[in-house]
């Protein structure tokens, strides 16, 4: 109950149609069993058991309530009908659907108020869990997989919603119809109602027992949901390479071999959950036949409770039934939707470990340098940067260059604060990024990368994302600087052509330019770009190339670079080996040096 608990909480905004719900509730219980005891006054009227009474009952304390009750009844009856038997027949029928149509108008109220109560956590619950989800640092994402995240809010929200939430309407109003009718249950007769309550428990403690491994067998279909849906999206992802190398069959075994799992997993946990319906019912019945027994011979036998009586008192105990067989199905919705419960929480309390300040200072301007001093990083246990320190002037362009694996995109998510150095600091200005919101140290900066991130969206819309709120001439004009404006004005729509998932109806050049475009209507004083033409040909490149160097104008820029023909006019290039500063210096120092850089141009030119 803990994570049902959790889960709750989410209900404080949508309290007043909890309370709402819980009065309807207590009225369709109140009329829910009000509605079969009065079926005892029309049964006697049939049976010619009504007595008129002439004189109006008076109370004479609760262990007279029954007499009173009846005798009123009678009077009221009589006043009314007198001698006309169908007259008093009409009379109470009236009076007994009343009391349904009542009865069902409470329960439509109590279920009207509930919606807005589950939808509305449901709604916060899905907000909640995307905010986390963008607020988590990227080194999240590399321990998990996407589509398990996916499974998350989507399936395992569904279950909560279907199994965990349904039970708030069950909370209230089937433990009060219970306890409601099991009053009227003793107004009528405390002997069988006691009698009664010998066998409840009996039943109770098999339907117990039948739920008791069910969270644990929800816990696997809920992974195994996970792990499905991250193949499909794997695939999905990698789709050209799974064709190129003919893999479709391995991905297909792969999720065949998935499917089956989930297959196996869920034929044993539904299974296990509809053994409770009939097993419930059977119970409910065997408690119902023992009652006809006991109470049949207190009619025939005894003569201490009258036929009328009896029938109403077994349309109340069969009334029982199905509140106890909703709450005993509820149960195991709690055991099943705590298996989600825990799913969608460890999301939502997973800790992120990079925080901004409690003082939420802001990192306003740059204005001299951006360093990095005795920087020291690993993603695991294997070190990629090595106490690296590296200054960038303002106005200035620093280029790294080296192999894969030498640590010059790490440095880019250390400076961006994707994720944060394990020693050493990273400074704006002798401030510590640490010391500062990450939104402020965003804010001074503008990426792109080697892959061009693009959205299903118009190409204005996907520029946009640089600044919001920018005029439709600003977009423009970012899209000139970035070469992108004449093929721009060639799509179907021009600056309202939808592009696409990940823009997949643009080259890869265009793509590019569209990145830069939204980078410089960001218009940032810090530009790093990581390896943003090495994926391109080489006209591409070269208008690529060009407006790089139309955006790096007069700008801060750190630029991570694949193909050194593209950063020879750099102010500061820096050798990056295994983790280490190798060397440094213009492009002219450094083939004068004959080391590290200079072979890695050697072999580029020959190649």
């Amino acid at each position: 109950m803990s994570y049902f608990r959790k889960i709750l909480r989410f209900a404080l905004p949508y309290r007043r149609y909890g309370l709402l719900n819980i009065f309807f509730n207590i009225l369709y219980a109140l009329f829910s069993a009000l509605s079969f005891a009065a079926l005892i006054p029309m049964l006697d009227v049939l049976f010619e058991q009504t007595r008129e009474i002439a004189t109006k009952p008076v109370y004479q304390g609760i262990g007279q309530l029954e007499p009173f009750v009846k005798g009123w009844l009678y009077y009221q009856v009589g006043n009314v009908a007198g001698e006309d038997k169908m007259k008093a027949l009409v009379l109470v029928i009236g009076l007994v659907l009343l009391l349904f149509l009542l009865k069902n108008v409470f329960n439509y109220l109590a279920m009207y108020f509930i919606t807005f109560l589950r939808n509305g956590i449901l709604k916060d619950l899905r907000n909640a869990i995307y905010e986390k989800i963008v607020s988590l640092p990227v080194s999240y994402y590399s321990e998990k997989k996407k589509g398990d995240v996916i499974a998350r809010i989507t399936a395992d929200v569904l279950e909560i919603q279907h199994s965990f939430l349904s039970i708030l309407e069950l909370i209230v109003r089937e433990p009060l119809t219970i306890l409601f009718t099991i009053a009227v249950m003793f107004f009528i007769s405390v002997e069988l109602t006691v009698f009664v309550f010998v066998f409840i428990p009996l039943a109770g403690i098999v339907i117990s027992r039948i739920g008791k491994s069910l969270k644990r067998r929800s816990d696997r279909v809920q992974a195994e949901q996970g792990a499905l849906l991250s193949i499909v999206e794997e695939t999905l992802g990698g789709l050209k390479i799974v064709k190129a190398f003919n893999a479709e069959k391995r991905f297909i075994k792969v999720f065949h071999d998935s499917t089956g799992r989930f297959f196996h997993f869920s034929n044993s946990l539904l299974n296990r959950q509809n053994l409770a319906s009939p097993t419930g019912e059977f119970l409910g019945i065997l408690v119902i036949g023992v009652l006809l027994w006991f109470g049949g011979r207190m009619v025939l036998v005894e003569n201490t409770l009258d036929a009328s009586s009896f029938i109403a008192y077994m349309g109340l105990a069969y009334n029982i039934l199905t509140p106890a067989k909703a709450i005993s199905k509820a149960s195991y919705g709690v055991r099943k939707g705590n298996a989600a419960a825990e799913r969608v929480l460890e999301i939502l309390e997973t800790e992120n470990p990079i925080k901004d300040p409690e003082d939420g200072r802001q990192l306003t301007g740059f204005n001299e340098s951006l360093c990095l001093e005795d920087v020291s990083f690993s993603y695991g246990e294997e070190p990629v940067l090595k106490q690296v320190s590296l200054r960038v002037p303002k106005g200035k362009t620093v280029a790294l260059v080296g192999q894969s694996g030498s640590g010059k995109s790490t440095i880019a998510s250390l400076v961006t604060r994707f994720y944060d150095v394990n020693s050493g600091c990273i400074t704006i200005d002798g401030t510590d990024l640490r010391e500062v919101t990450k939104a402020s140290v965003r804010q001074l900066m503008g990426l792109v990368t080697q892959d061009s991130l693009l959205f299903n969206d118009t190409v204005h819309n996907n520029i946009l994302l640089g600044r919001e709120g920018a005029s439709r001439e600003e977009v423009e004009a970012a899209a000139r600087v970035a070469n992108a404006h004449d093929f721009i004005m060639q799509l179907p729509q021009g600056y309202d052509t939808s592009i696409g998932d990940g823009g997949n109806r643009l080259s890869g050049g265009q793509k590019q330019r569209l990145s830069i475009a939204r980078a410089v209507l960001k218009n940032p004083p810090i530009m790093i770009l990581d390896e943003a033409t090495s994926a391109l040909d080489t006209e591409s490149e070269r208008l690529v190339q060009d407006a790089l160097e139309n955006m790096m104008r007069n700008r801060t820029s750190l630029v991570i670079a694949h193909r050194l023909s593209t950063i020879q006019k750099a102010d500061l290039i820096v050798v990056m080996q295994q983790g280490e500063i190798a060397e440094q210096g213009t492009h002219e120092e450094l083939l004068q040096k004959g080391g590290v850089y200079s072979r890695l141009v050697e072999m580029q030119q020959l190649g």
